[in-house]
């Protein structure tokens, strides 16, 4: 895939949808939190509770961290799958310890370190660390999810097997987009699959049909 086919795909969605403001988060570690909450669920449910987190003045690395996982859980628990998510939070801080809960000194470290690093914790894959390498500290990745390999398997340019590494990759190697773009495309991404390019596409009236070789197939 060439620069101009992905600009060209970006241009058009950002035109269609306009700007969609991602990661709606005031400080990197809510970024964190939420990046892990939405794993399996709607980012209606994460609302809530960083919302509940806020109300009771609890997020914070220290505040979260001295509580149990088990008050932690129930905190969370319109997320989804809470325990487990509780546990996840739980190795995150623990390895945040090391920093001195401090964002700023996670914010200094190589790219391919912290990502090695955060892919070290247990319960943060590949979509969760690259949402906080881009979103909380500015890191240029290209964050990809189910929707980006099915966006782009229908248009015909992925193989819909691709691995997740290989489909980030091929955003970053063949882009000469700055920060804001890769923050932006992921978005836009997501936005049309929601909208359009659905589990059953909805391609009438798809913005990106131009550019899309699925609607002969509909």
């Amino acid at each position: 895939m060439q620069d101009k086919k992905l600009t060209k795909i970006y241009t058009t969605l950002f035109e269609s949808f306009g700007p969609q403001g991602w990661w709606p988060a005031k400080t990197r570690f809510e970024v964190i939190v939420g990046a892990i909450l939405t794993q399996n669920t709607n980012w209606k449910n994460v609302e809530k509770v960083i919302a509940g987190l806020k109300k009771q003045k609890l997020l914070s690395p220290k505040a979260l961290d001295g509580l149990s996982a088990g008050e932690l859980a129930a905190l969370i628990r319109p997320a989804g799958y809470y325990n487990q998510k509780a546990k996840k939070l739980k190795a995150f801080l623990d390895y945040f310890e090391g920093y001195d809960f401090d964002p700023s000194k996670l914010a200094k470290e190589d790219k391919d370190k912290l990502r090695a690093e955060l892919l070290g914790i247990w319960g943060i894959g590949p979509e969760t660390a690259d949402s906080i390498l881009l979103y909380a500290f500015d890191k240029p990745v290209f964050v990809v999810d189910a929707y980006t390999q099915r966006v782009f398997s229908r248009m015909g340019f992925i193989d819909e097997k691709i691995s997740y590494d290989d489909l980030r990759c091929l955003f970053e190697n063949n882009m000469s987009a700055g920060l804001g773009i890769f923050k932006e495309y992921h978005a836009l991404i997501d936005e049309l699959a929601k909208r359009y390019c659905k589990a059953k596409p909805e391609c009438a009236d798809c913005p990106a049909r131009g550019l899309c070789g699925f609607k002969s197939k509909t």
